[in-house]
Parts: C-alpha cells; structure tokens; sequence
C-alpha cells in the first residue's frame, strides 16, 4: 500500500511532527510561519509531538489566560455541549444574557454586542461610529494611532496604523486618519469636520508593547466630549484583566493615582483572553449608544453561542474567585523587575515596557531569531514589532514559573 500524497515526506518513514507538517504544507494556505508541532497542554505549559515540555509565556497570543486545559473552563465546555452549542441569535439563550450582564458590571453601564474574534468586535465599532456620525452631522472619519493594530479585515487594515500591515491590499477603506500615539496635540489637530470618533489601544501590542499615557487618555476622552466625537477602545489584547484590572486604561490611571472613570470610553471591543481558549468577542457599547445599532444594522451567524458564553463566564468566574487580578500585578512585578536586572547586567535586553501580564521586551536581535532560540531553550515568548518580544502569561501563572521564563531567558541571550 503507498502512502497517501498528503503525508509523503523526505523521509522514509516520517515521524508524527512530519506528517502533520506535511499535511499543512498540502492543504493550509501558508498566511503564518509555523515552527512546532504540539500536541497537549496542561497549566502553563504545551507538549510538542516528540514529548518535549515548553513553558507557554505566548498564550496562543495572549489567548488562553487560564492556561491550557483548566478544568473549570473543560467542565464548563462539557456540561453546556451536553445541552445546547449553538442557535442563532433569533433566540435568546440565558449564557449570552449572563455574559452580558457580567461585562456590564464590569464596564459600566451599556449594552453588548457578541462575535467572534477581535478584528469583528472592532468592525462593530467601526460601524457604531459610521451610524454614529451618520445621524450627527454626516461624519465618518475616524482617527487612529500610528503603530496600532486593529485587525486583518479591510476595516481593521485600514484603521492600523502600520505600513506593513496594508502592503498589497489597496484601496482601502476610506475614513481613516492616523496621528502619533499618545500625541494630544497631533489628534486635537487631526480633527476636521468630518470626524466622528477617536478609536486607540490601551497599550499597543503588535508593534511592541506601548502603553497609553494617563494624560493621552484623560486628554481624548475630554477631546472627543469637547467636540461631540465617540471615543472607542480597542481592547482586544490588553483587556479582559491582562494588565491587573479589566481595563488597560484602569490600571495606567489607577497606577497613577486617577480615577479610571475620567477616561472611560464610549465603546469597547474585546476577544482573546475573554474566552479562555474559545473564539468570542464582545464589543460594549455605553448607554449613550448602546441601541444605535437596532434589528438589521448589524449580525453574526456564532458570536455569542451558549458554548462559547458558557466558557467565558467560566473565565471571568475563576478570575474573580482566584483572585487572579492581584496575582496579575504581582506576576507583573516578577516579570519586569527581573527583566530589568538582566538589563543591568549588560543582557541585550533595551528596554521592558508594559504592565500586569502584558510585558514587551526589548532586544537587540532578531525577535524572529530570539523566540526560535528560546522556544528550543523550552520557552515560548511572541515577537512583536521590530525588535520586541511579547511575554503573556497565563493569568494564573505561578512566581517559580516566573522565575523559570527569567531562568531560560538569562541563559539564553
């Protein structure tokens, strides 16, 4: 008997890593390069095919804050498989409406609307601020950060503000302006007459771990009150208690001594870490325009199914029962403070920026070359940018995990 085409390797007999290689070689289109072939994951780590053990510092990019196969969110998947995955949402299920409500409380007052991944969440913001403008005057212009990243769809391109990111997909969609992040000035000035939002990250994360400044984001959020503009927050990856409380910009002003209220947003859209592993994402919408989009004016065949909210509020439940906020801050702590003496010891780290479990490293290589030397040191950490290194641990992370990231990383560089 031959082998099947889909499995043939230079081989000749290929081992497990190899033949699932192969099959992606065939048979998925090549958008990523891809480098370990893994198998399982337990706590804080992932296994490879071939039995090696790698301390997960990437979280499937900021993705599974619980880490992998916690048995909360398995009990969670298992008990609501058993009883219903999915309708649409031309029916109400009681996992979205408990999801909702728990958003809510955490946010503030406003409504919620369910997807699936980070750049759908920010599409709905991008058409709440078209509808917005639309019924104030006829605006549509929306600015952005220059060094932001708002997702692969042609509105989530369009709205990054990275070159790179565009390359080869014009045109583009327009209404989008980019001004300096965390410059007040540059974004008083980009507002013309047909501005109808400002839309930033809490911190930036692809193009390497920047943090909004408390006054940049006091500073917007008096903007857009001053000139009648929705303020939007793009919470994808530094939301959802990544930084030590829900919301990036709740740990910069808290951290600073200000009330995290004086900078709270009109909208925001979160994914990644809300699903613990799951794909969903929720974008909040405050009460001001919390029914703007009404029946017909916007959709999704799965955001919001029981399976996925049932898995979310599994999360959030284990985060609020675990404390984890708190070990967040402390893991945080760990984290940048051994990061910074390995600066001092004359490592070829630059700089280490960020909060809680969202950390940029600065390096002086390759971040490509760096994470592939550390992943095969047993540590997996995520390139960001052009010369940065993301950690993100579990939000549950332990301090002698901690210690090992820093471990692998001394001997390393």
């Amino acid at each position: 008997m031959t082998s099947s085409p889909a499995l043939a390797t230079s081989s000749p007999n290929p081992s497990r890593a190899e033949q699932i290689r192969a099959l992606f070689d065939r048979y998925v289109a090549p958008t990523y390069r891809r480098s370990l072939v893994l198998s399982h994951g337990s706590g804080s780590f992932v296994w490879d095919t071939d039995g090696r053990r790698y301390l997960d510092f990437g979280g499937g990019i900021a993705v599974t804050s619980l880490g992998h196969a916690h048995p909360r969110i398995t009990d969670a998947i298992t008990r609501q498989a058993s009883r219903l995955t999915h309708v649409s949402n031309l029916f109400h299920t009681e996992p979205q409406g408990l999801l909702a409500r728990k958003l809510v409380e955490l946010t503030g007052p406003g409504k919620v609307f369910f997807a699936n991944s980070g750049a759908e969440s920010n599409e709905a913001l991008f058409k709440l601020a078209r509808r917005f403008g639309q019924e104030t005057g006829g605006r549509f212009e929306i600015i952005t950060a220059l060094g932001s990243f708002h997702g692969r769809t042609l509105g989530g391109i369009s709205a990054t503000g990275q070159d790179k990111i565009k390359s080869g997909f014009g045109p583009l969609l327009p209404g989008f302006i980019h001004a300096p992040f965390n410059d007040l000035d540059a974004f008083t000035q980009a507002i013309t007459p047909n501005t109808a939002a400002i839309m930033i990250e809490g911190v930036q994360g692809e193009s390497g771990i920047h943090p909004a400044t408390p006054d940049f984001l006091i500073g917007l959020r008096r903007l857009a009150d001053q000139h009648n503009l929705l303020f939007l927050f793009d919470a994808v990856q530094c939301g959802m208690f990544r930084t030590g409380h829900f919301q990036s910009y709740e740990t910069i002003l808290s951290d600073a001594g200000l009330d995290p209220a004086s900078a709270r947003p009109d909208a925001i859209s979160m994914a990644k870490s809300l699903g613990g592993g799951l794909p969903i994402s929720a974008a909040w919408f405050s009460s001001r325009v919390a029914d703007l989009l009404g029946p017909g004016s916007h959709g999704t065949t799965y955001g919001g199914s029981p399976l996925v909210c049932s898995a979310a509020l599994e999360v959030l439940q284990t985060i609020e029962d675990e404390n984890l906020a708190d070990n967040v801050r402390r893991l945080g702590h760990i984290l940048r403070d051994g990061l910074e003496k390995l600066r001092a010891q004359g490592k070829p780290i630059t700089a280490v920026r960020g909060c809680g479990a969202l950390i940029g490293i600065g390096i002086e290589t390759d971040p490509i070359e760096t994470a592939a030397r550390l992943r095969d040191a047993g540590l997996i950490l995520i390139p960001a940018g052009t010369n940065t290194l993301r950690c993100l641990p579990p939000l549950n992370a332990t301090e002698a995990e901690a210690n090992l990231a820093l471990h692998i990383v001394e001997d390393t560089l």
